[in-house]
């Protein structure tokens, strides 16, 4: 008889319905839009080509002829073209069953094995020269190791440290508060700057020339009164007067020239007792009482 549904307390006591699937210790298998699959569909459709595994890649056909030659030890200055020829027909067959576009390119280095192939075969003959005829693989050789060449500098190429891949540049913003330093003052300094300014000074100085009133005639009237209370009076004497005074040079000038003037027009007589004698000056006229 099956068990009474339970109700008011006993109820709420029970435990609650577990309701998820039976699976082994609760793993997910996987997880759908978030929510976990903890069983496989039935139904799930995947498409053939849904996954692709390509164990090799290669960039052209004389990648894939290089891979052949050097994967087997084959000298590639003596190819053995029939071996070759048959593992790279394989793998284009390979390629053109799944991807046609793809195998249309090594498409025409399979047409150029085969020719190869077929020249090789055939007996060989001399040009008409006499000269040597050139090895039918000696064209493809020069291309695969100019490709090799080319691949292995590509190579290291790519080894070199790349930004992005291998590093990536840093960038920082400084935020320095940078504070001047006063430089120190000397007494050297300081004496070095007054002495440019005082130099500097001295470029400005100027020369004022004033213009005195001197006249010739105001000397000869002071040199007859002076004369005319003694009967000669000695040369030097005749200028001291002014030279005690303090007077200026051109004072003095002006005096002599009054002198030269008064002898010039007889009032006055310059005399000497002896040669190297001291002048005298006197009055060249008697005045009248």
């Amino acid at each position: 008889m099956p068990p009474a549904p339970a109700t008011g307390l006993d109820a709420l006591m029970a435990p609650a319905v577990d309701s998820t699937p039976d699976v082994i210790d609760h793993v997910a298998l996987a997880r759908l839009y978030g929510e976990p699959l903890f069983d496989i569909p039935q139904d799930l459709y995947i498409p053939p080509d849904a996954l692709e595994v390509f164990l090799e890649a290669f960039e052209g056909p004389l990648d894939l002829l290089l891979y052949l030659i050097r994967k087997q030890n084959f000298n590639v200055l003596d190819i053995p073209m029939a071996e070759v020829t048959a593992q790279y027909l394989s793998y284009v067959e390979q390629v053109r069953r799944t991807n046609l576009e793809l195998a249309g390119e090594y498409l025409l280095m399979a047409a150029l094995l085969i020719e190869i192939k077929s020249r090789m075969l055939l007996p060989v003959r001399q040009s008409d020269t006499g000269e040597e005829v050139e090895d039918p693989r000696a064209e493809l050789v020069r291309r695969l190791l100019e490709y090799e060449r080319m691949k292995l500098a590509a190579q290291r190429l790519d080894a070199l440290p790349r930004v992005g891949r291998d590093f990536q540049l840093a960038h920082a913003q400084a935020d320095l508060s940078v504070e001047v330093l006063l430089p120190e003052i000397s007494p050297t300094d300081l004496k070095d700057a007054w002495q440019a300014i005082l130099q500097r000074a001295r470029l400005n100085a100027s020369h004022r020339i004033t213009r005195e009133q001197l006249s010739v005639r105001d000397h000869m009237s002071h040199i007859l009164r002076r004369l005319s209370d003694v009967r000669f009076m000695e040369f030097t004497e005749l200028f001291m007067e002014r030279v005690r005074m303090g007077e200026p040079a051109a004072v003095i000038v002006v005096h002599f020239l009054a002198l030269l003037e008064l002898t010039r027009e007889s009032l006055l007589e310059i005399t000497q007792a002896a040669p190297y004698a001291p002048l005298y000056v006197r009055l060249s006229y008697t005045r009248s009482a």
